[in-house]
Protein backbone atom coordinates (compact mmCIF):
# COMPACT_ATOMS: atom_id res chain seq x y z
CA UNK A 1 0.00 0.00 0.00
CA UNK A 2 1.67 3.35 -1.09
CA UNK A 3 1.30 6.42 1.69
CA UNK A 4 -1.32 7.86 -0.51
CA UNK A 5 -3.69 5.06 -0.04
CA UNK A 6 -3.13 4.58 3.40
CA UNK A 7 -3.85 8.33 3.70
CA UNK A 8 -7.34 8.10 1.59
CA UNK A 9 -7.93 4.54 3.72
CA UNK A 10 -7.31 6.65 7.43
CA UNK A 11 -9.36 9.75 5.80
CA UNK A 12 -12.60 10.53 7.18
CA UNK A 13 -15.03 12.93 8.39
CA UNK A 14 -14.89 14.11 12.27
CA UNK A 15 -17.98 12.71 13.05
CA UNK A 16 -16.62 9.77 12.06
CA UNK A 17 -13.33 9.93 14.02
CA UNK A 18 -14.67 10.79 17.62
CA UNK A 19 -16.90 7.27 17.23
CA UNK A 20 -13.45 6.05 18.79
CA UNK A 21 -14.43 7.69 21.76
CA UNK A 22 -16.15 5.71 24.69
CA UNK A 23 -17.91 6.90 28.04
CA UNK A 24 -15.11 6.92 30.30
CA UNK A 25 -12.44 7.05 28.12
CA UNK A 26 -9.49 10.06 28.76
CA UNK A 27 -8.55 11.99 26.23
CA UNK A 28 -5.12 14.39 25.88
CA UNK A 29 -5.07 16.91 22.76
CA UNK A 30 -2.00 19.03 21.62
CA UNK A 31 -2.10 22.68 23.29
CA UNK A 32 -1.66 26.03 21.80
CA UNK A 33 -2.65 26.03 18.00
CA UNK A 34 -2.60 22.36 18.51
CA UNK A 35 -5.65 22.36 19.65
CA UNK A 36 -8.33 20.38 17.75
CA UNK A 37 -11.28 22.52 15.89
CA UNK A 38 -13.42 20.16 14.23
CA UNK A 39 -12.36 16.73 15.87
CA UNK A 40 -13.73 18.70 19.00
CA UNK A 41 -16.83 20.13 17.46
CA UNK A 42 -17.98 16.54 16.65
CA UNK A 43 -17.12 15.32 19.97
CA UNK A 44 -19.36 17.43 21.70
CA UNK A 45 -22.12 17.01 19.29
CA UNK A 46 -22.18 13.11 21.18
CA UNK A 47 -21.78 14.32 24.28
CA UNK A 48 -25.74 13.07 25.13
CA UNK A 49 -24.28 9.17 23.97
CA UNK A 50 -21.10 9.64 26.77
CA UNK A 51 -20.23 10.26 30.29
CA UNK A 52 -17.37 10.71 32.35
CA UNK A 53 -15.05 11.00 29.34
CA UNK A 54 -11.76 13.26 30.40
CA UNK A 55 -10.08 15.86 28.41
CA UNK A 56 -6.34 17.31 28.93
CA UNK A 57 -5.55 20.06 26.87
CA UNK A 58 -3.30 23.11 28.03
CA UNK A 59 -2.81 26.53 27.39
CA UNK A 60 -6.10 26.85 24.76
CA UNK A 61 -6.98 29.67 23.01
CA UNK A 62 -9.81 28.74 21.16
CA UNK A 63 -13.18 28.00 22.84
CA UNK A 64 -13.71 24.08 23.49
CA UNK A 65 -16.90 23.42 22.40
CA UNK A 66 -16.93 19.92 24.73
CA UNK A 67 -17.12 22.47 27.21
CA UNK A 68 -19.21 24.87 26.51
CA UNK A 69 -21.92 22.72 25.47
CA UNK A 70 -22.15 21.14 28.70
CA UNK A 71 -21.79 23.29 31.25
CA UNK A 72 -23.12 20.97 33.98
CA UNK A 73 -20.07 19.05 33.29
CA UNK A 74 -22.45 15.68 32.93
CA UNK A 75 -20.38 14.20 29.95
CA UNK A 76 -16.49 16.08 29.67
CA UNK A 77 -14.26 16.99 32.51
CA UNK A 78 -11.59 19.25 31.07
CA UNK A 79 -8.28 20.02 32.74
CA UNK A 80 -5.68 21.49 31.84
CA UNK A 81 -1.64 21.71 32.17
CA UNK A 82 -1.13 25.55 32.05
CA UNK A 83 -4.07 28.49 31.98
CA UNK A 84 -4.67 30.01 29.25
CA UNK A 85 -6.42 33.69 29.75
CA UNK A 86 -10.05 31.60 28.77
CA UNK A 87 -9.11 28.84 30.57
CA UNK A 88 -8.98 30.75 33.45
CA UNK A 89 -12.46 32.26 32.68
CA UNK A 90 -13.92 28.36 32.48
CA UNK A 91 -11.39 28.09 35.94
CA UNK A 92 -13.90 30.98 37.62
CA UNK A 93 -17.10 29.31 35.90
CA UNK A 94 -16.00 25.97 37.35
CA UNK A 95 -15.29 24.57 33.92
CA UNK A 96 -11.85 23.37 34.08
CA UNK A 97 -9.57 21.94 36.68
CA UNK A 98 -5.76 22.28 36.62
CA UNK A 99 -3.12 19.85 36.31
CA UNK A 100 -0.05 20.62 38.43
CA UNK A 101 3.36 19.99 37.08
CA UNK A 102 6.71 21.63 35.93
CA UNK A 103 6.91 21.42 32.63
CA UNK A 104 9.77 19.54 31.71
CA UNK A 105 8.13 16.28 33.76
CA UNK A 106 5.55 15.83 31.48
CA UNK A 107 6.20 13.50 29.20
CA UNK A 108 7.30 11.11 32.42
CA UNK A 109 3.58 11.08 33.97
CA UNK A 110 2.88 9.33 31.12
CA UNK A 111 6.22 7.09 30.57
CA UNK A 112 5.34 5.73 34.12
CA UNK A 113 1.91 4.91 33.23
CA UNK A 114 0.14 7.89 36.18
CA UNK A 115 -1.68 9.40 32.72
CA UNK A 116 -2.80 6.82 30.40
CA UNK A 117 -4.54 8.38 27.52
CA UNK A 118 -7.32 6.55 25.69
CA UNK A 119 -7.24 8.95 22.28
CA UNK A 120 -5.02 11.50 21.37
CA UNK A 121 -6.20 14.33 19.21
CA UNK A 122 -3.70 16.69 17.67
CA UNK A 123 -4.14 19.31 14.66
CA UNK A 124 -0.99 18.95 12.81
CA UNK A 125 0.79 19.80 9.39
CA UNK A 126 -0.60 18.76 5.98
CA UNK A 127 1.89 15.10 5.28
CA UNK A 128 4.73 15.50 3.33
CA UNK A 129 6.23 12.65 0.82
CA UNK A 130 7.84 10.91 3.31
CA UNK A 131 4.30 9.96 5.38
CA UNK A 132 5.13 12.45 8.25
CA UNK A 133 2.71 15.02 9.82
CA UNK A 134 4.75 17.94 11.27
CA UNK A 135 2.89 18.92 14.79
CA UNK A 136 3.77 22.63 13.47
CA UNK A 137 4.68 25.47 16.52
CA UNK A 138 4.20 23.16 19.32
CA UNK A 139 6.38 20.25 20.35
CA UNK A 140 5.83 20.65 23.80
CA UNK A 141 4.10 17.31 24.81
CA UNK A 142 2.92 16.30 20.91
CA UNK A 143 5.11 12.77 20.55
CA UNK A 144 4.28 12.17 24.17
CA UNK A 145 0.95 11.82 23.08
CA UNK A 146 0.89 10.19 19.63
CA UNK A 147 3.60 7.90 21.58
CA UNK A 148 1.24 6.73 24.38
CA UNK A 149 -2.54 7.04 23.06
CA UNK A 150 -3.84 4.21 22.21
CA UNK A 151 -5.88 5.89 19.30
CA UNK A 152 -4.47 8.44 17.61
CA UNK A 153 -6.59 11.26 15.52
CA UNK A 154 -4.91 13.79 13.56
CA UNK A 155 -6.92 16.83 11.96
CA UNK A 156 -4.72 17.92 8.79
CA UNK A 157 -4.49 22.30 8.91
CA UNK A 158 -3.26 23.17 5.55
CA UNK A 159 -2.20 26.49 7.18
CA UNK A 160 0.12 25.08 10.05
CA UNK A 161 3.46 26.12 9.60
CA UNK A 162 6.47 23.45 9.06
CA UNK A 163 8.71 23.56 12.31
CA UNK A 164 12.03 21.82 11.89
CA UNK A 165 13.79 19.98 15.10
CA UNK A 166 13.61 16.00 17.03
CA UNK A 167 10.52 14.22 17.78
CA UNK A 168 8.34 17.12 15.82
CA UNK A 169 6.48 14.72 13.84
CA UNK A 170 4.35 11.66 13.63
CA UNK A 171 4.11 8.83 11.11
CA UNK A 172 0.63 7.79 9.27
CA UNK A 173 1.81 4.21 10.39
CA UNK A 174 1.20 5.46 13.85
CA UNK A 175 -2.43 7.75 12.89
CA UNK A 176 -5.73 5.46 13.08
CA UNK A 177 -7.63 8.06 11.44
CA UNK A 178 -7.17 11.55 9.33
CA UNK A 179 -9.47 14.40 9.43
CA UNK A 180 -8.97 17.85 7.07
CA UNK A 181 -9.72 21.09 8.17
CA UNK A 182 -10.46 24.33 5.95
CA UNK A 183 -7.57 25.69 6.75
CA UNK A 184 -8.35 27.21 10.10
CA UNK A 185 -5.94 30.89 10.61
CA UNK A 186 -3.32 30.16 13.80
CA UNK A 187 -4.16 31.99 16.47
CA UNK A 188 -1.82 35.16 17.01
CA UNK A 189 -0.96 36.95 19.96
CA UNK A 190 0.20 40.58 19.58
CA UNK A 191 3.32 41.72 20.99
CA UNK A 192 1.86 43.32 24.58
CA UNK A 193 2.23 47.45 24.15
CA UNK A 194 5.03 47.99 27.09
CA UNK A 195 4.21 50.37 30.05
CA UNK A 196 6.52 52.66 31.23
CA UNK A 197 7.20 50.45 34.23
CA UNK A 198 8.23 47.90 31.59
CA UNK A 199 10.59 50.01 30.19
CA UNK A 200 12.11 50.72 34.00
CA UNK A 201 12.17 47.11 34.78
CA UNK A 202 13.86 46.59 31.41
CA UNK A 203 16.46 49.08 31.68
CA UNK A 204 17.80 46.83 35.19
CA UNK A 205 17.47 43.68 33.26
CA UNK A 206 19.20 44.78 30.29
CA UNK A 207 22.46 45.26 31.94
CA UNK A 208 22.30 41.72 33.16
CA UNK A 209 22.98 40.38 29.72
CA UNK A 210 25.92 40.90 27.52
CA UNK A 211 27.78 39.14 24.35
CA UNK A 212 27.65 35.45 23.99
CA UNK A 213 24.46 35.21 26.87
CA UNK A 214 22.27 32.83 26.14
CA UNK A 215 18.37 34.33 26.43
CA UNK A 216 14.89 32.52 27.66
CA UNK A 217 12.22 35.44 27.96
CA UNK A 218 8.76 34.61 28.86
CA UNK A 219 5.51 36.24 27.32
CA UNK A 220 4.15 39.55 27.69
CA UNK A 221 5.02 43.54 27.07
CA UNK A 222 7.89 43.45 29.41
CA UNK A 223 9.79 40.45 27.48
CA UNK A 224 9.07 42.29 24.17
CA UNK A 225 10.86 45.39 25.74
CA UNK A 226 13.76 43.43 27.09
CA UNK A 227 14.21 42.25 22.98
CA UNK A 228 13.96 45.22 21.55
CA UNK A 229 15.96 46.80 23.53
CA UNK A 230 18.52 44.09 23.22
CA UNK A 231 18.11 44.79 19.24
CA UNK A 232 19.16 48.30 19.93
CA UNK A 233 22.07 47.81 22.14
CA UNK A 234 23.86 46.07 19.55
CA UNK A 235 24.65 42.95 21.58
CA UNK A 236 26.19 39.90 19.57
CA UNK A 237 26.74 35.78 19.36
CA UNK A 238 23.44 35.41 21.67
CA UNK A 239 22.41 32.13 21.77
CA UNK A 240 18.49 30.67 22.44
CA UNK A 241 17.35 28.39 24.20
CA UNK A 242 13.84 28.94 25.65
CA UNK A 243 10.02 27.61 25.97
CA UNK A 244 8.50 30.06 23.85
CA UNK A 245 9.41 31.50 20.76
CA UNK A 246 7.78 35.04 20.07
CA UNK A 247 8.07 38.06 18.07
CA UNK A 248 11.03 39.54 19.74
CA UNK A 249 13.33 36.84 18.98
CA UNK A 250 12.81 37.42 15.31
CA UNK A 251 13.61 41.40 16.19
CA UNK A 252 16.44 40.14 17.73
CA UNK A 253 17.69 38.02 14.80
CA UNK A 254 17.27 40.37 11.94
CA UNK A 255 19.61 43.15 14.05
CA UNK A 256 22.32 40.49 14.05
CA UNK A 257 22.12 39.57 17.95
CA UNK A 258 21.68 36.31 17.84
CA UNK A 259 23.93 33.49 15.76
CA UNK A 260 23.95 31.26 18.72
CA UNK A 261 27.71 30.47 18.38
CA UNK A 262 28.44 30.76 22.18
CA UNK A 263 25.97 27.58 22.61
CA UNK A 264 26.72 23.73 23.78
CA UNK A 265 23.13 22.41 22.89
CA UNK A 266 22.11 22.70 20.05
CA UNK A 267 24.95 25.43 18.69
CA UNK A 268 23.95 27.84 15.95
CA UNK A 269 20.21 27.22 16.32
CA UNK A 270 17.24 28.81 18.13
CA UNK A 271 15.97 26.07 20.67
CA UNK A 272 12.52 26.45 21.93
CA UNK A 273 9.17 23.92 22.44
CA UNK A 274 6.71 25.86 21.29
CA UNK A 275 6.34 29.27 18.79
CA UNK A 276 3.35 32.12 20.19
CA UNK A 277 3.04 35.12 18.40
CA UNK A 278 2.09 36.37 15.07
CA UNK A 279 1.65 36.02 11.77
CA UNK A 280 5.28 37.15 10.91
CA UNK A 281 6.08 34.67 13.99
CA UNK A 282 4.82 31.63 12.13
CA UNK A 283 6.17 32.82 8.55
CA UNK A 284 9.73 33.00 10.36
CA UNK A 285 9.74 29.54 11.94
CA UNK A 286 8.11 27.78 8.82
CA UNK A 287 10.73 25.38 7.16
CA UNK A 288 13.65 27.68 8.81
CA UNK A 289 16.25 25.24 9.50
CA UNK A 290 18.01 27.72 12.19
CA UNK A 291 15.17 26.98 14.15
CA UNK A 292 15.02 23.81 16.36
CA UNK A 293 11.71 22.60 18.10
CA UNK A 294 12.03 19.63 20.52
CA UNK A 295 9.82 18.70 22.99
CA UNK A 296 9.74 19.89 26.38
CA UNK A 297 11.47 17.29 28.16
CA UNK A 298 14.50 18.24 26.59
CA UNK A 299 14.18 21.94 26.30
CA UNK A 300 13.39 22.48 29.59
CA UNK A 301 14.96 20.25 31.51
CA UNK A 302 17.43 21.77 33.29
CA UNK A 303 20.28 19.17 32.95
CA UNK A 304 19.90 20.05 29.06
CA UNK A 305 19.83 24.13 29.50
CA UNK A 306 22.29 24.63 32.09
CA UNK A 307 24.80 23.21 29.88
CA UNK A 308 24.88 26.28 28.06
CA UNK A 309 26.83 28.65 29.58
CA UNK A 310 25.69 32.31 30.39
CA UNK A 311 21.69 31.59 30.67
CA UNK A 312 20.03 34.05 31.17
CA UNK A 313 16.38 33.16 32.30
CA UNK A 314 13.47 36.05 32.48
CA UNK A 315 10.01 35.56 33.92
CA UNK A 316 7.39 37.48 35.47
CA UNK A 317 5.88 36.79 38.74
CA UNK A 318 2.75 38.03 40.47
CA UNK A 319 3.94 38.50 44.20
CA UNK A 320 7.28 38.02 46.51
CA UNK A 321 7.49 38.01 50.44
CA UNK A 322 10.11 39.17 51.99
CA UNK A 323 11.27 35.31 52.49
CA UNK A 324 11.80 35.56 48.39
CA UNK A 325 9.11 32.36 48.01
CA UNK A 326 7.92 33.58 44.38
CA UNK A 327 4.20 33.29 43.51
CA UNK A 328 3.76 33.78 39.34
CA UNK A 329 0.19 31.79 39.12
CA UNK A 330 -2.53 32.81 41.17
CA UNK A 331 -3.60 36.10 43.11
CA UNK A 332 -5.73 36.48 45.36
CA UNK A 333 -7.24 33.02 45.79
CA UNK A 334 -7.64 33.30 42.51
CA UNK A 335 -5.80 30.56 40.04
CA UNK A 336 -3.98 32.47 36.91
CA UNK A 337 -1.39 30.48 34.76
CA UNK A 338 0.75 27.60 35.93
CA UNK A 339 4.22 26.95 36.70
CA UNK A 340 5.10 26.41 33.54
CA UNK A 341 8.98 26.46 32.45
CA UNK A 342 9.46 28.65 35.08
CA UNK A 343 10.68 26.54 37.96
CA UNK A 344 12.93 24.86 34.84
CA UNK A 345 14.34 27.83 34.02
CA UNK A 346 14.86 29.30 37.59
CA UNK A 347 16.59 26.17 38.17
CA UNK A 348 18.80 25.91 35.02
CA UNK A 349 20.14 29.62 35.20
CA UNK A 350 21.05 28.65 38.88
CA UNK A 351 22.91 25.52 37.51
CA UNK A 352 24.44 27.43 34.13
CA UNK A 353 28.34 29.15 34.43
CA UNK A 354 27.69 32.71 34.73
CA UNK A 355 23.69 31.94 34.56
CA UNK A 356 21.20 34.50 35.96
CA UNK A 357 18.22 33.82 36.95
CA UNK A 358 15.79 37.32 37.09
CA UNK A 359 12.46 37.36 37.97
CA UNK A 360 10.89 40.78 37.06
CA UNK A 361 7.42 42.82 38.33
CA UNK A 362 6.39 46.03 38.57
CA UNK A 363 6.39 46.99 42.45
CA UNK A 364 3.04 47.21 42.51
CA UNK A 365 -0.63 46.34 40.75
CA UNK A 366 -4.05 48.04 40.78
CA UNK A 367 -7.11 45.84 42.13
CA UNK A 368 -10.80 45.64 40.43
CA UNK A 369 -12.12 48.00 43.78
CA UNK A 370 -9.33 51.03 42.66
CA UNK A 371 -7.12 50.33 45.32
CA UNK A 372 -3.08 49.93 44.88
CA UNK A 373 -1.25 47.41 46.74
CA UNK A 374 2.18 46.51 46.55
CA UNK A 375 3.52 43.19 45.09
CA UNK A 376 5.90 42.63 47.44
CA UNK A 377 4.25 41.31 50.83
CA UNK A 378 5.52 40.48 54.41
CA UNK A 379 3.98 36.65 53.80
CA UNK A 380 2.11 35.56 50.83
CA UNK A 381 -1.66 34.97 52.03
CA UNK A 382 -2.99 31.60 52.73
CA UNK A 383 -4.01 29.50 49.54
CA UNK A 384 -1.49 30.97 47.73
CA UNK A 385 0.42 29.17 45.22
CA UNK A 386 4.44 29.28 45.76
CA UNK A 387 5.82 28.21 42.00
CA UNK A 388 9.73 29.34 42.83
CA UNK A 389 10.41 27.95 46.72
CA UNK A 390 12.67 30.28 48.83
CA UNK A 391 16.31 28.69 48.05
CA UNK A 392 15.57 29.01 43.65
CA UNK A 393 15.28 32.51 43.91
CA UNK A 394 18.53 34.13 41.88
CA UNK A 395 17.67 37.51 40.96
CA UNK A 396 14.06 40.01 41.67
CA UNK A 397 13.46 43.16 39.55
CA UNK A 398 11.17 46.22 39.73
CA UNK A 399 11.19 49.15 38.27
CA UNK A 400 12.76 50.74 41.36
CA UNK A 401 16.32 48.19 40.55
CA UNK A 402 17.51 44.49 40.74
CA UNK A 403 18.88 42.85 43.85
CA UNK A 404 20.37 39.66 43.71
CA UNK A 405 19.46 36.80 46.88
CA UNK A 406 21.69 34.68 45.82
CA UNK A 407 23.56 32.75 49.25
CA UNK A 408 22.16 35.65 50.84
CA UNK A 409 20.27 35.48 54.72
CA UNK A 410 16.45 35.91 55.45
CA UNK A 411 18.10 39.55 56.61
CA UNK A 412 19.70 40.20 53.55
CA UNK A 413 16.76 39.17 51.46
CA UNK A 414 14.45 41.48 53.53
CA UNK A 415 16.65 44.60 52.71
CA UNK A 416 16.94 43.86 49.64
CA UNK A 417 13.53 43.29 48.81
CA UNK A 418 12.45 46.44 50.59
CA UNK A 419 14.89 48.31 48.75
CA UNK A 420 13.34 47.90 45.35
CA UNK A 421 9.55 47.87 46.65
CA UNK A 422 7.48 51.15 45.94
CA UNK A 423 8.68 53.88 48.43
CA UNK A 424 4.58 54.35 49.57
CA UNK A 425 5.29 50.71 50.93
CA UNK A 426 8.77 50.42 52.30
CA UNK A 427 7.97 51.65 55.56
CA UNK A 428 5.11 48.82 56.36
CA UNK A 429 7.24 46.05 55.19
CA UNK A 430 10.03 47.36 57.12
CA UNK A 431 7.68 47.12 60.29
CA UNK A 432 6.24 43.73 58.89
CA UNK A 433 9.94 42.41 58.54
CA UNK A 434 10.89 43.47 62.73
CA UNK A 435 7.86 42.03 63.32
CA UNK A 436 8.95 38.48 61.78
CA UNK A 437 12.50 39.21 63.24
CA UNK A 438 13.88 39.02 59.93
CA UNK A 439 15.06 42.61 60.06
CA UNK A 440 16.62 44.26 62.55
CA UNK A 441 17.09 48.22 62.81
CA UNK A 442 20.07 48.76 64.84
CA UNK A 443 22.12 47.59 61.34
CA UNK A 444 21.69 47.93 58.03
CA UNK A 445 23.15 45.20 56.03
CA UNK A 446 24.56 45.89 52.56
Amino acid sequence: MTLQEEYKRKLVSAEEAVKVVKSGDQIDWSSFNGQPVLLDQALAARKDELSNVIIRGASSQRPIACVEQDPERKHFIYSSWHFSAYERKLHDRNLCNFNPVAFHERSRYYETGHVVPDVGMLQVCPMDKYGYFNFGPQANSARTIVTHAKKVLVEVNPLMPVALGREERCHISEVDYIVENPGFPLIEIKPAVPTETDKAIASHIIKEIKDGCCIQLGIGGLPNTIGKMIAEAGLKHLGVHTEMLADSYVDMFEAGCIDGSRKVTDRYKMAYTFALGTQRLYDFIHQNSLCFIAPASYINNPSVASQNPNLISINNCLEVDLFCQVSSESAAGRHISGTGGQWDFAKAAYMSEGGKSIIAMSSTVKRKDGTVVSRIVPTLSPGTIVTLPRWSVHMICTEYGLVDLKGASTWQRAERLISIAHPDFRDELIKEADRMRIWVRTNKIP
